[in-house]
């Protein structure tokens, strides 16, 4: 089930077995997946979304994303993801969410910053004369601390990795959620029998396309405080963060 007041969105979802990590649990990538259709079926429902603005040649992009969980859903429970926008400039949109158990208890938040691009130029566009946005700006908090800065890493440890025709989407770069995937990838079963990630920040920085070989670094000098970025040719295409917390 969703439902839209335009200010304010939310879609109901139930998890099933074969979405699960092997904790029974929502993994990360999956909740990734959900607040990018969230975003979307919001941007639709205004008739904003993707096929609004390929007309113009133009594309939503998921710049950061940050997430702060207290639990996940576990296996075969409902959920619901709620979503507004709480602010906007020339180039950005910051939309947020909230994620709710089905007894309606919040098991956290996630703050999404999106733009607008060119497909053509691959630069951003100016969206502060967007009317929909300034009429829809919601004033519903979202406590949870904006990303922090995420710096590049001076020291740490890398694994090469070539990227395939299974980590692209219709774009034709490398998908948001397949970024996120391999650096969950970094840590092993016992890790995440043992913890789980209690907040996530990643930052998508340049697009990676079919074929480019990255290096996918790690800084885990603090093991409750991993740092991570993919990078090719001395530059960052995305950089990470993975707060972790005891089960």
């Amino acid at each position: 089930m969703c439902s839209s007041n335009n200010k304010v969105f939310y879609k109901d979802y139930y998890l099933a077995a074969g979405e699960c990590n092997p904790q029974g649990e929502m993994p990360l990538t999956l909740l990734m997946t959900r607040v990018i259709e969230v975003a979307t079926l919001h941007a639709n429902s205004w008739g904003v979304g993707y096929a609004r603005l390929i007309q113009d040649n133009h594309v939503w992009v998921l710049s950061r994303v940050t997430i702060e969980l207290t639990a996940y859903p576990r296996v075969n429970e409902n959920y619901r993801l709620t979503t507004w926008i709480e602010d906007y400039n020339r180039h950005f949109s910051q939309r947020n969410m909230r994620l709710d158990d089905a007894r309606g208890n919040t098991l956290g938040y996630v703050r999404t910053i999106w733009m607008v691009i060119d497909l053509s130029s691959r630069t951003s566009v100016d969206i502060s004369q967007l009317e929909y946005i300034r009429q829809n700006v919601s004033s519903l908090p979202c406590p949870i601390e904006p990303m922090s800065r995420l710096r590049p890493i001076e020291q740490g440890h890398a694994v090469d990795y070539t990227f395939g025709y299974m980590d692209c989407d219709f774009n034709r770069h490398v998908n948001t959620v397949r970024y996120l995937s391999h650096l969950m990838n970094l840590f092993d079963m016992d890790c995440y029998d043992n913890y789980l990630i209690h907040r996530m920040e990643i930052s998508f920085i340049k697009e990676t396309r079919y074929g480019e070989t990255c290096q996918i670094v790690i800084d885990d000098t603090d093991p409750m405080d991993s740092r991570m970025s993919i990078t090719a040719d001395g530059t960052d295409h995305v950089r990470a963060r993975f707060h972790w917390k005891e089960r």
